[in-house]
């Protein structure tokens, strides 16, 4: 897209390739969720997603279908709404809201929120998602989901039967914890347990009392923040949060390349993964912990492009997605 070259990811700019329109569909499994784990009305699916209530909400006159809205070109950073209208047979007042996305996008405005990949439950289609539902299900293994954003990944448990007690979520934006609550409407049903800090943070109390407890942690869209020792040094503090038992799992994704290599971001250096420099880091991550893992990983074109929607990246950029178990 003309003009995006030297916009960098962390810019707020609403111009910039990763910032998507707004949505008017969602994919089945997000609409489940919030139907049937939220329990928002079909119809008001859509509209949550793309809107919620503003603390100094503006009352319409006249009832409108809020589902197609676009921003105005508003100067203002809390822009207007444009909207069609559609007319019901009775008289509701209407309040028009601030975008949902855009809540997130104030907090970091990365490319996964840009194009709404927080309503993406990538955990649930991972080769494993069965047999750990079962052992969260069982009560004999807690999950932690680092760099948890929203937590889609955990309410998907909780809505498959998974009990909430037993998932824990680490996020370093505050933000994002409460947006979650906000957007499932689960303050006071959620038993998990949400930590507001840093990974690699060893002196937080709080992720001390996890280490050597968890059963499966997930790195969801977090690895390729580091280069390829900071990326080894996280991996590090996740085997020590694990049980040091055979079958504790890693699962999660990242962004990678058809050739694993350093790629400059945002001032530094991070590193993309493909399936072999990936094993390769695990090779290391056992020997500096002194254990054993098989790595299951596949690259695809997920992540926006296959449907051209990351043009603004490398065309070598790839998703990779990732199954790492403990054998020794």
């Amino acid at each position: 897209m003309p003009g995006q070259v030297n916009l960098a990811i962390g810019s707020k700019e609403k111009t910039v390739g990763w910032y998507d329109t707004p949505i008017t569909s969602v994919a089945e499994a997000i609409r489940d969720l919030l139907e049937n784990y939220s329990h928002i009305p079909a119809d008001e699916v859509v509209p949550r997603i793309v809107e919620t209530v503003s603390s100094s909400p503006v009352i319409q006159v006249s009832p409108v279908l809020i589902d197609h809205c676009t921003p105005s070109h508003s100067p203002h950073p809390r822009h207007t709404l444009t909207c069609g209208l559609t007319l019901f047979p009775y008289h509701q007042p209407q309040l028009t809201q601030p975008f949902q996305r855009d809540k997130i996008w104030d907090v970091f405005p990365w490319p996964c929120v840009g194009q709404f990949r927080f309503l993406d439950l990538s955990l649930s289609r991972q080769p494993s998602y069965p047999r750990i539902l079962s052992l969260l299900q069982s009560g004999s293994v807690r999950l932690l989901d680092v760099g948890c954003c929203f937590a889609q990944d955990l309410r998907k448990f909780v809505r498959d039967g998974a009990p909430s007690s037993s998932l824990y979520g680490l996020e370093i934006q505050s933000e994002f914890i409460e947006l979650g609550y906000e957007f499932f409407a689960d303050r006071d049903s959620f038993r998990g347990r949400f930590i507001n800090a840093d990974l690699l943070d060893r002196s937080n109390p709080e992720v001390k009392k996890l280490e050597g407890t968890l059963g499966i942690v997930q790195l969801g869209m977090v690895l390729h923040i580091w280069d390829l020792e900071g990326q080894t040094g996280a991996c590090e503090r996740v085997v020590e949060l694990l049980k040091d038992e055979r079958g504790v799992l890693v699962v999660g994704q990242s962004v990678g390349n058809v050739e694993g290599k350093e790629f400059p971001a945002r001032g530094r250096m991070i590193f993309k993964h493909d399936v072999e420099t990936f094993g390769k880091m695990w090779d290391e991550v056992g020997r500096r912990t002194g254990t054993s893992w098989v790595v299951r990983a596949r690259l695809d074109e997920g992540l926006g492009i296959d449907e051209r929607k990351r043009n603004w990246d490398e065309p070598s950029t790839r998703r990779l997605s990732f199954e790492v178990e403990r054998v020794a």
